[in-house]
């Protein structure tokens, strides 16, 4: 998992270039804790705004800057969160994290020109695979920022406690409550390249409206969730069962545009799928796989969440 680079580390020089080294830890932080590229960039620039709104005496007084910054983003983040989860509440349909590319999707585009994106700065490891950010969504702002960045970012709870505002006892319970729930929730996943197969397998399936072979590569308790926002057709609750998952894909192509082709690609670090309409991404689908089936898929649709996957 990710580690900590430099917060609370020594005395660094308070400069233009060292208090901009801290943006892509700042990003790695704020969007695990945001599970929102779009909402850690905003989260992220507050930070180095109330950074910039200080006098030079006032930011020479601070021991280490980097501290400081990480300090102020979990404190943003987590403010945050009280409020998306009133937000999400009147969200169209379900809520999904916002799928991130791998790092070849991110640097080049399918016509070749370099994209530059917040997700160029995001490391990509277990901590933002989408199963771990979905059980995320269902943690308390507190357990969340506790977990983030105890478990994932390696602070103490002392330095959790300052930062939440509690007491490292208490935010010692938040970080074991949110282990809880990762682990009731998660099934071990299977190696990369099981999953990478499997994947290719249910495109073929579903590209041939093969419903046998569908329903044997879905888990009989699989469930699909698709997050449209509003913005693009999608259903609005979760489809449960791994033959109505089935039959429902199959019924999803038969009205699918002929110009839409699938491409693998990586997805918050794992095998996935992309849906192009005429060269352009309609649709990005994670997966969960556990043992040879297929637990749960992802398919996110609204377009403000696929920044990262359109070209310029």
């Amino acid at each position: 998992m990710s580690t900590r680079s430099g917060p609370g580390h020594g005395r660094p020089d308070p400069g233009l270039s060292t208090i901009m080294s801290e943006r892509r830890q700042l990003i790695n932080l704020a969007y695990r804790l945001l599970g929102s590229l779009a909402e850690a960039e905003d989260a992220v620039q507050e930070t180095y705004a109330r950074w910039y709104a200080m006098s030079r005496q006032q930011q020479d007084a601070i021991e280490s800057p980097g501290a400081w910054l990480t300090k102020v983003a979990s404190r943003i983040c987590l403010d945050l969160l009280g409020s998306a989860r009133a937000r999400r509440e009147r969200y169209v349909g379900e809520w999904i994290p916002e799928p991130l590319p791998g790092p070849a999707e991110w640097i080049t585009g399918p016509s070749g020109s370099a994209t530059v994106d917040p997700a160029d700065r995001v490391t990509l490891d277990e901590s933002v695979n989408m199963a771990f950010l979905v059980v995320l969504e269902s943690m308390t702002p507190a357990e969340r920022v506790a977990f983030i960045l105890h478990d994932v970012f390696r602070y103490s709870f002392a330095e959790v406690a300052e930062i939440t505002g509690r007491t490292p006892a208490a935010c010692r319970q938040l970080a074991s409550a949110a282990r809880r729930r990762i682990r009731a929730s998660q099934a071990p996943a299977a190696p990369a390249a099981q999953q990478a197969s499997i994947i290719r397998d249910f495109t073929q399936a579903w590209e041939a409206k093969d419903i046998p072979a569908l329903i044997g590569l879905l888990d009989p308790d699989a469930t699909a969730i698709a997050d449209g926002g509003g913005l693009a057709s999608a259903e609005l609750r979760p489809i449960e069962g791994g033959e109505r998952i089935a039959r429902y894909l199959v019924d999803l192509a038969g009205r699918a545009a002929s110009n839409v082709t699938f491409l693998e690609r990586t997805v918050n670090g794992q095998p996935g799928l992309v849906a192009q309409r005429d060269g352009v991404t309609v649709t990005v689908y994670a997966f969960a796989v556990a043992g040879d089936r297929i637990k749960h898929i992802w398919a996110i649709r609204n377009p403000d969440k696929l920044r990262p996957w359109t070209t310029g």
